[in-house]
């Protein structure tokens, strides 16, 4: 009974390894070097080992969910394209299908014109 087992002990076993092995190489191998530029701004828009109440910039934060509002909506465009030959080959769907994604991509280039217009991606 316990022999039917056995693939998964090794199937979750070599799991482990393959988590733990690049974890433990880059930490053996790797050389720790910090300097100015690494400890330098990094994807937070301010410094990184600064005070807790330091002052920071809204417009990095501004970018950033623009950046994810805009790069979500790619979501909703690939279960399109994936049934696009679908949706043309049938008569009743060819052109809602089409209006649909139309209206969609009308909508995000609204937005995009509306944040560009109030100055949301400037970064002075």
């Amino acid at each position: 009974m316990l022999e039917n087992y056995f693939p998964v002990l090794v199937f979750v076993l070599l799991g482990i390894v393959f988590a733990v092995a690049p974890v433990v190489t880059g930490l053996v191998v790797a050389p720790h070097r910090p300097d100015s530029e690494k400890l330098s701004r990094y994807e937070c828009g301010f410094e990184a080992f600064d005070g807790a109440r330091a002052k920071f910039d809204v417009r990095y934060y501004l970018i950033s969910i623009l950046f994810i509002l805009f790069d979500l909506e790619v979501a909703f465009l690939v279960p399109w394209a994936t049934i696009f030959k679908e949706i043309v080959q049938t008569d009743s769907l060819k052109w809602f299908g089409f209006v649909e994604m139309f209206v969609f991509i009308a909508i995000l280039v609204v937005g995009y014109v509306y944040a560009w217009a109030r100055g949301a991606l400037d970064w002075e």
